[in-house]
């Protein structure tokens, strides 16, 4: 059904597309590129939310050109209005005789629509080239419209003996400089960082983006999850510009004069409801969330079974039984009872190895 030259000017999209995988957010990345055959005359991608969609641009690049054209487009174009218009309407008036798109958009107000547009006014249209890229792609995205909260990525720095702190706490510095700069750039693409009150009062974390280069990204939402509020006195989590969200539990009064964001989430046993947690966060259009925590924080979302990947920095460095797991709380006794995880990619990141990993059910 699709041919080389589709699959190359599809592959050729996706890579526009990741370039906005810091600024996009709270949409999707999207990527396109309008050809004659192997002849590229216009792509472009999506920038940043409220400006031009990825059509839009390829399709100013073409000009006339994109008549009669194909026009291949990593997600499905949109059929509504919202801070810009129809993409469906926009490759309709330029003439493009031809759509592909890699995927579906699941989002209500289009879910098919740009695709009905686009054949109703006599455009072919097909799709689910390089489909699994697409999805893997906008993972976080299609997690907030499909299942109703953010894709949540678990970060945390190890020893050889799976130790992520010394006994009191101190964890400065397990991994070198170089994973230090790398988790920088994941930090970048996510819409959330979210953290826990004993991390605040501990480690006394910024929890901001430093990328060390003019590399544009859109700061993202700091999150202290404080059923108390013992955190909002103090701390570097609320200094500069990036903004910052306080959740706590719903009988907690904030002190007077507090003006950050905060909202109630229910509170069971003298816990978050997870779930909860991550509705809110999806309300206020957060696609991928870095959790950035403690043992006990991290471990109560895996045993929950809510964290979609784990971004694990291991160091060539040993420090010894006393010092702290990665994971409190999980109570395996067998080893039936244990969870396995697989890994999607391993490089080296200067002298430490960086292993993403996803829970069976999740590969």
């Amino acid at each position: 059904m699709f041919t080389a030259t589709d699959h190359a000017m599809m592959a050729r999209a996706l890579r526009l597309a990741e370039r906005g995988a810091y600024t996009t957010k709270p949409n999707p990345m999207v990527g396109c590129v309008i050809a004659h055959g192997d002849e590229v005359v216009g792509e472009g991608w999506h920038q940043r939310a409220g400006e031009p969609h990825a059509e839009v641009h390829a399709l100013r690049a073409a000009g006339e050109r994109a008549k009669g054209a194909t026009a291949y487009v990593t997600l499905e174009p949109c059929a509504h209005t919202g801070r810009t218009g129809p993409c469906a309407d926009a490759l309709i008036a330029a003439g493009v005789s031809r759509v592909i798109a890699a995927m579906r958009d699941p989002f209500p107000q289009v879910d098919g629509a740009g695709f009905e547009k686009l054949r109703a006014a006599g455009i072919e249209v097909a799709s689910g080239l390089m489909e699994a890229q697409a999805r893997a792609l906008n993972r976080g995205f299609l997690s907030r419209v499909e299942r109703g909260r953010p894709w949540l990525r678990v970060k945390l720095a190890t020893s050889l003996d799976g130790r992520s702190a010394l006994a009191n706490g101190e964890s400065k510095w397990i991994s070198g400089e170089a994973s230090r700069l790398d988790v920088q750039h994941w930090r970048a693409r996510s819409g959330a960082i979210v953290t826990g009150a004993g991390t605040v009062l501990a480690d006394d974390p910024a929890l901001t983006v430093r990328l060390g280069d003019d590399t544009p990204f859109v700061p993202p939402l700091r999150v202290v999850l404080d059923p108390g509020l013992a955190t909002v006195a103090r701390g570097r989590v609320r200094e500069g510009d990036a903004p910052t969200l306080y959740l706590h539990a719903p009988d907690a009064k904030p002190p007077r004069g507090f003006v950050a964001q905060h909202a109630a989430v229910d509170v069971r046993e003298g816990r978050f409801d997870l779930d909860a947690v991550l509705r809110v966060l999806a309300g206020q259009g957060v696609n991928e969330i870095q959790l950035e925590a403690g043992a006990t924080l991290a471990g109560a979302f895996l045993g929950a079974g809510l964290v979609d990947e784990v971004l694990l920095y291991v160091a060539p460095v040993l420090l010894g039984e006393r010092a702290r797991p990665l994971f409190d709380g999980l109570a395996i006794d067998t080893m039936t009872q244990k969870l396995k995880m697989a890994i999607v990619e391993s490089r080296y990141i200067g002298q430490d190895i960086r292993l993403l990993l996803r829970p069976e059910s999740q590969t």
